[in-house]
């Protein structure tokens, strides 16, 4: 009996085996950008992408700048389309290299948690905006 539930067992895993492979054939990771809000965001600056990964925590302190100063936006003028929530990375960028660029690495580490903080403060009041503008 149990010699029979090894083999229908044994049966049943084979015979799953090729759907697993193809449903894990179609979960390649990809590089291209895709968003179902707002597509046309501009790209990251090429600089950015380019840091090298023992640096990535500037990168990392780019995007929370940006993300902090977005929201804010949103809930300060109460607007919501894509170029307010999304525009050019120039203002991110500028904080960053008038105020961390030269800073070490524990010091753009707080300073993300500060940009993150900003940015959850924001993020309740900016969601409801955009959810009224198709835009969340």
């Amino acid at each position: 009996m149990r010699q029979a539930q090894h083999l229908t067992l044994a049966a049943l895993a084979l015979s799953l085996t090729p759907a697993f492979a193809v449903a894990e054939r179609n979960l390649v990771p990809t590089l291209d950008r895709s968003f179902d809000v707002c597509p046309d965001r501009p790209a990251e600056p090429v600089w950015m992408q380019e840091i090298p990964l023992r640096q990535a925590y500037q990168r990392v302190l780019v995007q929370d700048i940006y993300r902090a100063q977005n929201l804010e936006r949103v809930v300060e003028i109460g607007n919501c389309d894509c170029a307010t929530r999304f525009p050019s990375w120039d203002a991110a960028e500028a904080v960053f290299h008038e105020r961390h660029a030269s800073d070490e690495r524990w010091e753009m580490l707080e300073a993300s948690d500060g940009y993150n903080r900003r940015a959850n403060a924001a993020r309740t009041a900016a969601k409801a905006i955009c959810d009224a503008a198709g835009n969340w």
